[in-house]
């Protein structure tokens, strides 16, 4: 099986996505890069970093995005976003099964501030129409740089996010913590703390995304066409706000004054928190369904 994380963008295309079945919109050749870059003599990549296109899915045709954490670390500007929304607004004209991302991205580029912040307002607000016109969006969190900033925050405007261990998902990276907090607050060197606190297992436990996978493309492809299968409806409903509200004031409250994730697992009523960062996927989800199993029945 190969490790997606070590995958770059072009190479996870066809590894989750039906073989030879990718089109790719403005590929390299069409040399659409950021004009910014270029004023500021920063290196420039003719894709600007995102790969997006048509592809199928099982046999299905899906619309799809792989960002390079290769290139600014996955950095959004305003040609990588204008990239992914035309990408999303074509996927709702043409009526596509469904819209898969491959995120990796550490947020906006610092380089074109304003653009930037920009392009992931629109990548969001695409996100949400695509949902609005019946088409599900599954988001894929596994690679190196993980998922950070207004890349973050539109993961969770996704029907689905799927991840691995090894993937994040944070609003605010750990070395930006630190810097605007110190390192009491946060150490971005305590690599297990980092993962404890963003990686996929705590994300997966306190709800921020829905499946978790090995650190294989083949899981992630597998996970993503069930994900799919399993939406019936994607639209964003009220109802689904006030639910999601809810919880977040229950997670508010159930986690005040914690800091240390195994504290939060403990909290949680997971039996020796502990052990958790050394359980594999499959030994880790058993665990989290006796958890859920527990809860439901009252018992924890």
């Amino acid at each position: 099986m190969s490790s997606y994380l070590e995958l770059t963008a072009r190479q996870r295309i066809p590894a989750v996505f039906d073989p030879g079945s990718f089109e790719e919109f403005l590929p390299p050749s069409a040399r659409v890069a950021s004009p910014h870059l270029a004023q500021l003599d920063s290196p420039v990549s003719f894709d600007d970093g995102v790969v997006v296109g048509r592809a199928r899915l099982g046999g299905h045709t899906v619309f799809g995005a792989a960002q390079e954490g290769g290139f600014m670390g996955g950095a959004v500007g305003e040609v990588h976003g204008a990239k992914l929304v035309g990408m999303l607004r074509r996927a709702i004209d043409e009526r596509a099964h469904a819209v898969l991302l491959l995120l990796e991205s550490g947020g906006v580029r610092l380089h074109e501030a304003n653009a930037g912040l920009i392009a992931v307002s629109e990548v969001m607000r695409a996100m949400l129409d695509v949902r609005a016109a019946g088409i599900p969006v599954i988001a894929v969190v596994g690679g190196a740089n993980g998922c950070f900033g207004g890349m973050g925050i539109a993961a969770r405007c996704a029907n689905t996010v799927i991840m691995s261990e090894e993937g994040r998902l944070a609003m605010s990276g750990p070395e930006v913590i630190e810097t605007a907090s110190g390192v009491e607050e946060f150490d971005s060197r305590d690599r297990a703390l980092v993962w404890r606190t963003t990686g996929g297992k705590h994300r997966y436990l306190l709800g921020d995304c829905q499946m978790l996978v090995a650190d294989e493309a083949q899981a992630f492809r597998d996970a993503a066409l069930a994900a799919i299968a399993a939406i019936r409806d994607p639209r964003l409903t009220l109802d689904e706000l006030l639910a999601e509200q809810a919880m977040l004031t229950r997670r508010l409250d159930s986690t005040a004054g914690l800091q240390e994730p195994m504290d939060i697992w403990k909290g949680l009523g997971i039996d020796d928190p502990a052990r958790v960062p050394m359980l594999d996927a499959d030994a880790f989800l058993q665990l989290a369904a006796q958890h859920r199993a527990g809860v439901a029945t009252g018992e924890r």
